[in-house]
């Protein structure tokens, strides 16, 4: 199981920035992937879906939320339009920025705006003039659910692409991989070990030692309020790293800090940064 020393005292928590800061740019979009990397987070959180040509598209839903994408003239999207059954073309015609999100009043709109590849992300990292894209790490999360056959490959395939993906851009020392579908994380230690793993947990109270060690997980990332400070000490006396998600109050960055979290998951990146920084945790 790979796996990193926890935090400590003291520590330095790590920012993710979650679908690269769709508190501020429409969501995993390469505006607000630029953004987070201009911000200086630490990972950028980005959601995996497959076309019916097999690309990975980074994009949150499996079906095209008409919340956040338009068709290019400004007209509505289409309900019920599963990407799996579409081109890349096809899903890249749709403008995925012109929208602001309702839960985001600050958000910035980039009108004209494609859902990018897992490819175009990376370029955007490779050539970002951010001195944070020298090693700025991925947080890749694959979107597929056992019960819905029909929104993904298998997961077998799910984790080839992605591995694939990541090999051929030098970029499996800089990822990680997470899922709720846990199959797919066995599938990715299968093809590469060497790609560290966290398991995704929501709604559950599970044992999350015993999880991630039958996932073999080095991190877990359970939604903020299935956590507590018992489940962190007891992560970290396995040496297993505790990632939470998705928390955008300073209220609950700070009962995280005092828990001794090892990095929080945010909407809002750069205010947690400035929040961090108060704190004497980066």
């Amino acid at each position: 199981m790979a796996s990193s020393p926890p935090a400590a005292s003291g520590h330095r928590i790590e920012v993710h920035g979650h679908r690269g800061a769709r508190a501020r740019f429409p969501e995993n979009t390469l505006p607000a992937f630029a953004h987070a990397l201009q911000q200086g987070v630490d990972w950028i959180e980005l959601d995996l879906v497959v076309t019916a040509d097999d690309a990975l598209a980074v994009m949150h839903d499996p079906v095209l939320n008409p919340l956040i994408c338009s068709r290019a003239d400004g007209s509505a999207a289409p309900d019920g339009w599963l990407v799996r059954e579409h081109t890349l073309a096809e899903l890249q015609a749709f403008d995925c920025g012109r929208l602001r999100h309702p839960r985001f009043a600050q958000q910035q709109t980039v009108p004209g705006t494609p859902v990018p590849t897992l490819d175009e992300v990376i370029a955007l990292v490779e050539r970002s003039p951010s001195p944070t894209s020298r090693s700025v790490q991925l947080n890749v999360e694959l979107k597929l659910v056992p019960g819905l056959p029909r929104q993904a490959p298998t997961p077998e395939r799910f984790a080839a692409l992605a591995v694939d993906c990541l090999r051929r851009h030098g970029m499996v020392q800089r990822s990680q991989i997470q899922s709720f579908d846990h199959r797919a994380l066995a599938a990715v230690r299968k093809l590469e070990p060497a790609l560290r793993l966290a398991a995704l947990v929501d709604e559950t109270h599970p044992d999350l030692v015993a999880l991630a060690r039958a996932v073999g997980a080095g991190t877990v990332a359970p939604h903020q309020r299935w956590l507590t400070a018992e489940d962190v000490a007891a992560l970290h006396r396995a040496r297993i790293r505790v990632v939470p998600w998705t928390v955008n109050d300073a209220a609950d960055w700070q009962r995280l800090a005092d828990w001794g979290v090892d990095g929080i998951i945010s909407d809002d990146p750069a205010a947690l940064i400035a929040f961090l920084r108060q704190r004497g945790l980066r």
